[in-house]
């Protein structure tokens, strides 16, 4: 079993951030700086395509959920993101993406197998730093644990969701269903998903048929007005008041 190793700390603002490598995989986890002794629940958060676990998104989006709720938080970065190096398939495929942009041709038949194939190692990867980090007293092997994350994080998420019995809750949105579906129609935690009424990337009867598919009995459906980047970013206060209820925290 793999176990955490510590690289970094530092404080501020009324927050611990710690860095580690899980079986070689660069993490981060935010943690209350009123104590990381307490016991408090789990969020596992997955970023964006071409992200990485400090980007601005991730951070704004713990730091709601560390000082609103004292949740800890953990992110890692995903294959060929961040921290990790690049591979022969990443850099065909992200060029095959670029040129698809700039053509203005539909980039979902390329950024769906992509991220598949990514989600083939995140998702072992992600159950191995889970394992660690609940050897931490302040996150306990009971406790509860959440996951968060849109696009790249959906597509890394939903697969995990499905094979992971302890994440008793979820936020999803922005992805096609296409390899998604199967998974999806194992889920019956919670769920929370978003879409852009208006995306140019991925049509909204996409969307609408990913957010069918969840076998859940509770699960809700927000549906902003707005292009694929105009994504609000109120939707994380929603989602970590909705990751709290579920958590009991």
């Amino acid at each position: 079993m793999n176990s955490l190793n510590f690289t970094a700390e530092s404080s501020s603002n009324g927050m611990v951030e710690r860095d580690f490598t899980v079986g070689g995989v660069p993490g981060v986890l935010w943690s209350p700086a009123s104590g990381t002794a307490e016991r408090a629940p789990l969020v596992l958060m997955g970023h964006g395509g071409g992200a990485h676990k400090k980007h601005p998104a991730m951070t704004g989006r713990a730091t709601l959920l560390v000082h609103g709720f004292g949740f800890h938080v953990a992110v890692l970065d995903a294959p060929g993101h961040g921290d990790r190096p690049r591979g022969a398939d990443d850099e065909r495929d992200i060029a095959a993406l670029r040129k698809a942009q700039a053509a203005g041709e539909p980039v979902g038949p390329i950024v769906v197998p992509y991220n598949a194939r990514l989600a083939e190692s995140a998702v072992g990867e992600w159950r191995a730093a889970l394992d660690a980090l609940q050897e931490l007293p302040e996150i306990g092997a009971d406790g509860p644990v959440g996951y968060f994350g849109i696009a790249l994080g959906t597509a890394l998420g939903i697969p995990l969701v499905a094979a992971e019995p302890r994440i008793r809750a979820a936020v999803f949105g922005l992805h096609w269903p296409d390899a998604l579906t199967e998974y999806a129609r194992r889920i019956t935690v919670p769920v929370e998903f978003a879409l852009q009424w208006d995306d140019e990337l991925i049509p909204r009867e996409d969307s609408l048929a990913l957010f069918d598919a969840f076998a859940s009995q509770e699960k809700t459906l927000h549906a902003n007005a707005g292009k694929h980047f105009d994504f609000p970013r109120f939707e994380a206060d929603s989602a970590a008041r909705f990751l709290a209820r579920h958590l009991g925290h």
